[in-house]
């Protein structure tokens, strides 16, 4: 609080923080437009009621959306498809040596990149866009047989229903980077935030409401010992000392100092999360857009042991899964952000060494060493964070609540305290920049 205190007194800041809190009051107002020839009445309707049912697979993915998404608002498909689109291009580098050789030449490489991720984000977009509105369309979004789309659409209103959601993702995307360029904090993190932010007192209110004072409060209790875990996770590290060797350059000494190299507990952050949970529901979409037009859903080995486990979070099988592909995720994106040959290569190059290891290859085979046990707990940690919605259902605790849940989950409260904990973390550093110049002038 000091920190955001200190923020509103710096004139600079303080026009960066309320152009970040106005865009994102925009892109809330934003997602609660609803988009031309959806019949917002039988939507909201239909969402009192399912509300009372367990956890849906396409709960996670509206949760990160704020709720847009089964409101089929202006904004409904949020900011995931720009999510996906830089993971994707990120993971690219590794396969592609055109990426690899963008990624290595600087500013000019990241703009390149930048702009083949718009490309992307704007495909995705229209995809999604395409199976939302096309499941809608056949009554298969919110429950079989739900209609929330006006009677007498037609092809052009279906198309045009396309078009408004595929601008609002590319309207949000340029929102966060402009966020990201003129606010504070990276704006993409900050819109997600938001949408979960505002569910809660909404979702605290229903829980109150179907399950009792008592559950509330245990709610409450398991919320606040999740979010202390989870601080202290985030904030974990394990510094690997590093030493440089004294240089001559001239008459000048330089180096000879001692530091040290932080590797995070959760080096991967809450990116697994969101790949998990992105393919996991993409079978199930897939799936019912192919099924939606028939009267009766086949009956074959796919629907009976992968769909239905799919759309059911609440059971084992899908429980299993996700934190499986959250773990592998976690292995997956660190080995392809992070490489040891280089970080030892570049400390050799500049004459560190950690005490008690040669430099070169020695140095990379200690810090993979280092990094896979670290990635292990990281791996195992988010697994169980995201998963403990589904496992609290799974137990009948908190059954009535439904989707709600989710809000208190493990994700949403990972996500809420690690943006909040680097937002803070900026302005902190802004700050001392500021105080800087002052001293210097």
């Amino acid at each position: 609080m000091s920190a955001l205190i200190s923020a509103f007194k710096d004139a600079d800041l303080r026009k960066k923080i309320i152009f970040t809190i106005a865009l994102i009051i925009l892109y809330r107002i934003g997602a609660q437009i609803p988009s031309p020839g959806v019949d917002y009445a039988a939507i909201h309707e239909r969402l009192s009621q399912i509300s009372q049912d367990q956890s849906s697979v396409y709960s996670l993915v509206n949760l990160f959306s704020g709720g847009a998404l089964l409101k089929l608002s202006v904004f409904a498909i949020g900011i995931m498809p720009y999510i996906t689109a830089s993971i994707i291009v990120q993971l690219l580098t590794v396969v592609i040596p055109h990426f690899e050789e963008l990624k290595k030449e600087g500013q000019t490489g990241q703009s390149k990149m930048m702009q083949y991720t718009r490309y992307l984000t704007l495909a995705l977009a229209m995809l999604q866009s395409a199976g939302i509105v096309a499941l809608a369309d056949r009554q298969q979004l919110l429950g079989a047989g739900v209609d929330v789309l006006k009677a007498d659409r037609n092809l052009f209103d279906l198309l045009l229903l396309v078009v408004v959601m595929t601008s609002g993702a590319v309207l949000v995307m340029w929102l966060g980077e402009l966020i990201t360029e003129k606010g504070i904090g990276n704006g993409m993190s900050l819109l997600i935030f938001a949408g979960i932010a505002t569910r809660l007192p909404t979702d605290g209110v229903m829980v109150f409401s179907n399950s009792g004072g008592f559950v509330f409060a245990m709610v409450l209790v398991a919320v606040i010992i999740l979010v202390v875990g989870v601080v202290f996770v985030e904030q974990g590290q394990r510094r690997i000392p590093v030493q440089y060797a004294k240089r001559m350059i001239g008459r000048r000494q330089y180096g000879g100092s001692s530091t040290y190299l932080p590797l995070k507990v959760n080096q991967a952050g809450v990116i697994p999360v969101i790949f998990a949970s992105s393919l996991i529901y993409m079978p199930v979409l897939i799936t019912q857009i192919v099924n939606s037009g028939k009267a009766v859903p086949p009956d074959n080995w796919w629907m009976r042991n992968v769909v239905h486990y799919l759309q059911t979070p609440s059971s084992w099988q899908y429980i299993v899964l996700y934190f499986l592909l959250i773990v592998f995720f976690s292995f997956f994106y660190v080995s392809v952000q992070y490489d040891p040959n280089d970080q030892a290569e570049n400390m050799k190059k500049y004459g560190g060494f950690i005490p008690g290891i040669r430099p070169g290859r020695p140095t990379a085979q200690y810090l993979g060493f280092v990094m896979n046990r670290l990635l292990f707990v990281g791996a195992l940690y988010l697994g169980l964070i995201a998963v403990l919605p589904n496992i609290a259902l799974e137990m009948g605790v908190g059954s009535g609540t439904g989707s709600t849940m989710n809000a208190f989950g493990g994700t949403a409260i990972l996500i809420l305290v690690s943006v909040a904990l680097t937002t803070v973390k900026q302005i902190e550093s802004q700050l001392l920049q500021s105080n800087y110049e002052g001293l210097l002038k």
